[in-house]
């Protein structure tokens, strides 16, 4: 099912513009005129999370968006998090700078083999992470984050068994930490599944005090050698506070962004492909954004998501019983842009 509307015939296009454009000026204009929140994940282009209001985890952009009287929020970011952004936030419009800006686990994860799935265990709680559509939301019981799937996992009595999907190697982490066996879905992460424990091997031997933090989305081989394994967030509470100079970040490229400005002081390192590059960490999904799309996306109030009532409804379930189960979060979870 698709969610997202793309723009119509009489839009305005990039081949539409002027390349001399201010299109940070535009941006701001039209910020104001559609009264509009724009939204910037971590993994984003460090320009557009520099424009954005706030940057952070998908899920605490989402809450925080629902908590403004917007009436547009722009999310720059990827199609699962942008769909989150309507199922809590049903009476404004949400808008995706490109229509294609999916994701690996959320396309290695159709509806309709994800339901056979279900149906194959019956007695099974079904734990989605939220990198999934709003149609596998609607069929799972708990969606989890990178941030709360532990907390959540330890509160399931021990006698019931578990489903996890999409992501093997996020749910065979949470197996080894909670002692829990589960079933798991056999997605990955494109990016996380690229990294090399060869070639970080390598250039640990050349950075032998730099501190390695990871997320749990990389396979076990990488965790391994992580001297930090969390969400995005996590990793970057983590290096701004650690009296460390150096440090090798096993995620998506991008969030070094928010690291130099917060400490650059400090040297962050990519952690490496199989050739030895960093090319791998970065996101072809989240790069499809550029600020040329999120100010067309502005002035055409498109591409627009859009969710059905039930799928909505059933889609909201399990992310409310994830927020029942969650701890509290911290204040500091999300960036505002200065």
């Amino acid at each position: 099912m698709d969610t997202v509307l793309p723009p119509g015939d009489d839009a305005r296009t990039e081949a539409d513009l002027d390349p001399d454009f201010d299109f940070w000026a535009g941006i701001e204009r039209l910020r104001r005129e559609r009264n509009a929140v724009i939204l910037a994940h971590f993994y984003q282009d460090p320009e557009i999370q520099d424009l954005a209001d706030f940057v952070g985890d998908s899920l605490d952009l989402s809450r925080k968006a629902a908590a403004t009287d917007a009436d547009v929020i722009a999310f720059c970011g990827v199609r699962f998090m942008a769909e989150v952004a309507k199922i809590l936030s049903p009476e404004k419009i949400v808008i995706l700078p490109d229509a294609e800006a999916g994701c690996s686990l959320e396309e290695g994860c159709p509806p309709g083999r994800f339901r056979r799935f279900r149906e194959a265990h019956p007695d099974h709680l079904v734990i989605t992470y939220i990198n999934c559509s709003a149609e596998v939301k609607a069929q799972s019981d708990i969606i989890v984050t990178s941030t709360n799937a532990e907390h959540i996992i330890r509160q399931i009595p021990e006698d019931q068994p578990i489903l996890f999907a999409p992501d093997r190697h996020l749910g065979a982490y949470l197996s080894r930490k909670t002692g829990r066996e589960m079933t798991l879905w056999p997605g990955a992460c494109i990016v996380h599944d690229r990294f090399s424990e060869r070639e970080l091997i390598k250039l640990k031997t050349r950075h032998p005090d730099a501190r390695v933090a990871a997320h749990p989305e990389c396979q076990e081989s990488i965790l391994r050698h992580a001297d930090h394994v969390g969400s995005t967030r996590s990793i970057l509470d983590y290096v701004l506070g650690h009296p460390a100079e150096e440090f090798i970040i096993a995620t998506e490229r991008h969030l070094i962004h928010q690291m130099e400005k917060a400490a650059p002081h400090k040297t962050f390192i990519p952690a490496p492909g199989a050739d030895g590059s960093c090319s791998c960490a970065d996101c072809p999904f989240m790069e499809l954004n550029t600020v040329e799309k999120l100010y067309l996306a502005l002035d055409n109030l498109a591409p627009r998501v859009e969710i059905s009532e039930p799928m909505r409804l059933g889609a909201l379930r399990p992310l409310e019983r994830m927020l029942d189960m969650s701890p509290r979060p911290s204040p500091a979870h999300l960036v505002a842009a200065e």
